[in-house]
């Protein structure tokens, strides 16, 4: 049997993002509370019941947040442009080689507003 599961992990987080077009108000210092959502995808063990162990994915995400946590994004290596779409790549690329199940990351920038990456 065949299954995706999705882990929820949050972070707040400040940044700016210094490329948009002048006066907008992106362009200034703010902060969000970030969720993510990593999706991983396979096939459930018969003997254990299940396909993947969460605290696996805590793991993978424990270094990742500490660099992220409370910290301003511009100033995280490869982050001085943190959109919603740069940040979702930017996980994806730490966290797939650790987690080769990984076939979506679901960065949430505000409660309505979303960046979905599948790799490529």
């Amino acid at each position: 049997m065949k299954v995706r599961l999705i882990k929820e992990l949050r972070f707040e987080a400040a940044h700016r993002l210094p490329r948009v077009p002048e006066g907008h108000k992106c362009a200034r210092l703010h902060g969000h509370s970030f969720k993510i959502e990593l999706a991983v995808e396979g096939e459930v063990n018969p003997q254990s019941g299940f396909f993947i162990d969460y605290g696996r994915i805590d793991e993978i995400w424990q270094p990742l947040n500490d660099m992220l946590d409370h910290h301003y994004l511009n100033e995280v290596p490869g982050l001085d442009n943190p959109t919603s779409e740069i940040l979702a790549h930017w996980l994806w690329q730490r966290i797939k080689p650790a987690l080769p199940e990984l076939t979506r990351v679901i960065v949430h920038e505000t409660c309505d507003a979303r960046c979905e990456y599948e790799g490529g």
